[in-house]
Formats: C-alpha cells, structure tokens, sequence
C-alpha cells in the first residue's frame, strides 16, 4: 500500500514539473528551476493580403479583352442589317436593280467560269475598286458622253469563295458582298437612286416657279456679258427689267452650290447687296454696273457679270 502511495506521489510530481509552475517559471533565482522555452515568433497575417483562389469554370477577362468582345457582338448585327439581299420582283430582266443607300451592303451571288457585272449611274466615274486577291476584277465602259456607263467585271477563281468590294467613285461609295457558289451566279447588278430623282423633282418645281410677276418683255435689258471661269454653275444670262437684275443659273445647278454674290464698287471693293432665289434665277434688288459670284476657299472660282452699256437688247422669252 505504501508502495502504491509513493508511486503516485512521483507521477503527480513529475506531471507538475512538466506542466511548470508559472511562479518558478517567472523567477531565475529558484534553486532547480528550468529556464523557459525560447518560444517561436509567430508571423504576422494582418499586413499581408489574402490570397484568393477561383474555382469552378467561371473566367474573368480584362477589361480592354472585355471591351473588344462587346464590340464583335455589336458589328455582326449591324452587318447583318446593312446587307440588302436580291429581290424576286426586283429584276429588270437579268439584272437585280437595288435602291441605294448611304452604308447600306448590297448581296452580288457568282460562280466559276461565269462574269458577274456592277452597272454604276450613267455619268459616274470610277475611282477605284478593292476586293480580295482570289478573285478577277476589271472594269469597262458602254456608251458615251452623258450616257457613258462604268462596268465592274467579277469572276470567282473557285466555288465556296467569300469577299466585299469597296468601290468608290466621284459620286459615291459602294459596299458590295461577293459569294461564289456552284449552283449559279446572278448576270449583274445595278441601282436606283431614289435621292436624286427627289433632287430632280425639285430642281423641276423650282425651274417651273417665274422669277418675277408682272414684268413687261419689252422693257427687258440683256445686254450684259459673263465672264471668268467655267464651273458648272456659271450663269446663262442676265438681264435686267429697269428696276431689277435677274441672274439665270443653268437647270442642273447643283445642290448647295449656289455661290454668294457680291457687287464690284469703286476700286474694285465688294460690296453686299440684297438678293433672293427664285427657282432658277438670282433676283437682285438694284441695278449694277459689275457683280461676282465667287465659292471656293483656297482655289476660288469667280464669275463676273458685267453690264455693257445703256442700251436696250429686247427678247421675247429671258
């Protein structure tokens, strides 16, 4: 029984000394006292951020890839509205005729071994055409003066193809979709110009208002001379009823090019003067002695209107 007890009396010391006693632990100076164990410096996790991991399938792009995504899935449903497709009742013959329009894309189906044709307006000139390099491109002509017409020649190297022309001229851009199949090819398209039937209408109603009410032929002054440079709106005539002066422009003046007109005083100042449009006249307030249309910045066109003396030359019709 002893032996039991003093067996249990050196496991309660052996258990205190292992667990330490904080008082001796503390003090240096107690006899048999073991010194503490160096404890290890626990590193510092505040300052250092954390480290996030991604799971999953879930991907994040930057923000410039981002951006160029949202603009692809901008372009192809523009594009896809822009193009114009042929049209059944749309063919004057063999040729598919396409209302233009400004940015609008027009559909040309061809095939191999067979010559597609672009008819451009009478009048227009060729500037220049781009397209692919697997495919055979050349223009030429059909008529002549006013009704001259420019032609654009496509042929496919092979089936299966697929490119756009930009063809640009001194009165448009045109945006052209060329496919190339194996079962057939379309002879040509062509356009109609909507706009400038509207233009012309125009021009008509204007040419058909009179440019002064209750004027005497009779009395009728033209003597007058046009001189200087030769631009397309250089006047017909002009005359004068004895109050008035009447400037004619010619019938195809165009639009948003009617040029200023100033008087020529003395020292060849340039006076203002009050003027109107009507139709196809100028219709200036006061009589002169000399007048200049002028338009143009940097290379400016000038035609002068010179009145040539006193006397009277009478017509029937102005």
């Amino acid at each position: 029984m002893n032996r039991i007890s003093l067996l249990a009396a050196c496991a309660f010391g052996l258990a205190a000394c292992a667990g330490g006693n904080p008082a001796h632990a503390a003090d240096a100076s107690v006899p048999g006292a073991l010194a503490p164990a160096a404890k290890a410096p626990q590193a510092e996790t505040s300052a250092a951020p954390k480290r996030q991991l991604w799971t999953g399938s879930r991907h994040h792009l930057a923000p410039a890839t981002s951006r160029v995504v949202a603009e692809v899935l901008r372009i192809d449903p523009a594009n896809h509205a822009a193009v114009r497709e042929p049209m059944r009742d749309a063919y004057l013959n063999a040729v598919q005729l396409y209302p233009w329009s400004e940015g609008a894309i027009y559909r040309l189906y061809t095939a191999p071994e067979r010559v597609s044709e672009i008819a451009l307006q009478p009048g227009e000139n060729l500037i220049s055409v781009a397209a692919g390099d697997t495919w055979v491109i050349g223009d030429t002509t059909s008529g002549s003066a006013m009704g001259k017409r420019t032609h654009i020649l496509v042929k496919p190297s092979s089936a299966g193809l697929e490119t756009n022309l930009v063809i640009t001229t001194d009165r448009r851009l045109y945006r052209v979709e060329v496919e190339s199949n194996a079962r057939g090819s379309m002879a040509g398209i062509s356009w109609t110009y909507p706009q400038d039937a509207l233009l012309a209408l125009k021009r008509a109603e204007a040419a058909a208002q009179p440019a002064a009410e209750g004027v005497a032929v009779e009395t009728l002054n033209f003597d007058y001379s046009i001189q200087g440079d030769q631009p397309s709106w250089r006047p017909v005539r002009a005359f004068d009823d004895g109050r008035q002066v009447f400037i004619q422009f010619p019938a195809n003046l165009p639009q948003g090019e009617a040029p200023p007109l100033f008087l020529v005083g003395e020292g060849g100042r340039s006076e203002l003067v009050n003027y109107r449009l009507r139709g196809l006249y100028y219709v200036v307030d006061r009589l002169f002695a000399a007048a200049e249309l002028r338009l143009g910045e940097r290379r400016q066109q000038v035609v002068r209107i010179v009145r040539r003396g006193d006397g009277r030359q009478r017509r029937a019709r102005p």
